[in-house]
């Protein structure tokens, strides 16, 4: 992990420091504001110092203090601009991993429990719109759906009135608001993971143990549930992590288009207004989610498959 985040906040920041000017350029342009307050600006934000020194400061108070720098635009530490992103973030990831994981298993299963059936040829047919559908023309949808219809809020994640409705309203204000990005972004996971699982249990309902259940008498519904489902969600454990990366990715697109106060945003955000410290944050905090991702993979991996514990 330390190598990789490493090398991840070098690129971003050789990145940032290739593009022309800095957050300074619009105060420059303006002729009301003396030089000296410039100048007094430049060097608060170390923006007068070679990058390297720059960079080797950051990444010193980073590993020593956890201290991120301050954001240019909003003048306060990175580190508390970026927590409330990221929770929104997480929020919006949550709600479209349940989305994709609780369709995608069931709807595997039957497809595959009913091969050919009408059952298998809805799902498929669901599957393949999900791969198929453009992530972006789907949420356009459906911001015109929810602004036809009028039955979905179009943008943020809370009514004006939030904070006069109570517990349980906040709540409900919120999964209202939450509902149509959650569905973008889990679509495409979802399509996925469901003809996956029904590949993986097909391939498991033809080997021999399955077979030998069935030929003890055992019941149709244990074999299929006790026996069978069990080994063909392995492989899809290890693909948690990358469904994890592809929830985060996909979510920095959602949250623009519909308008998610997410990491996303933000940093899309801070990229346009050249906040350099904003987005090395928030690129490195991104980063972290994804590596962590990839090591609870391993974990649960280890937990379902007791063959990855003994080795």
């Amino acid at each position: 992990m330390i190598p990789l985040l490493l090398g991840i906040s070098i690129l971003t920041f050789g990145i940032m420091e290739l593009a022309p000017g800095d957050f300074l350029n619009t105060i420059r342009a303006n002729d009301s504001i003396p030089p000296e307050l410039v100048e007094s600006m430049a060097k608060r934000f170390g923006l007068d110092r070679p990058w390297y020194e720059r960079y080797g400061r950051w990444l010193e108070n980073v590993v020593f203090k956890a201290d991120f720098g301050e954001s240019f635009s909003y003048r306060q530490p990175v580190f508390s601009v970026i927590v409330p992103r990221l929770g929104n973030t997480l929020v919006l990831a949550l709600a479209a991993a349940i989305i994709a994981w609780g369709l995608a298993i069931p709807l595997g299963i039957v497809s595959a429990v009913r091969q050919y059936s009408w059952w298998d040829k809805g799902a498929s047919f669901i599957a393949f719109f999900g791969l198929s559908i453009p992530e972006v023309f789907f949420a356009l949808l459906l911001l015109l759906f929810a602004a036809k219809t009028g039955w979905f809020p179009i943008g943020g994640m809370r009514s004006l009135d939030y904070n006069d409705l109570s517990p349980v309203g906040k709540v409900l204000d919120v999964l209202h608001h939450l509902a149509l990005p959650a569905i973008v972004l889990g679509t495409i996971p979802m399509a996925s993971r469901m003809r996956q699982m029904r590949a993986n249990l097909l391939d498991v309902l033809r080997l021999e143990y399955v077979n030998t259940a069935r030929a003890k008498g055992l019941p149709e519904r244990v074999v299929i549930w006790k026996h069978a489902v069990r080994n063909a969600l392995n492989p899809l454990i290890t693909l948690f992590g990358f469904t994890l990366a592809a929830l985060l990715s996909g979510s920095f697109v959602v949250e623009v288009v519909m308008g998610w106060p997410g990491l996303g945003s933000l940093t899309l955000d801070a990229l346009r207004r050249q906040d350099l410290y904003l987005v090395m944050g928030s690129v490195l905090m991104a980063s972290t989610l994804l590596v962590l991702g990839n090591l609870v993979a391993d974990v649960l991996l280890a937990v379902v498959d007791p063959r990855i514990r003994y080795d």
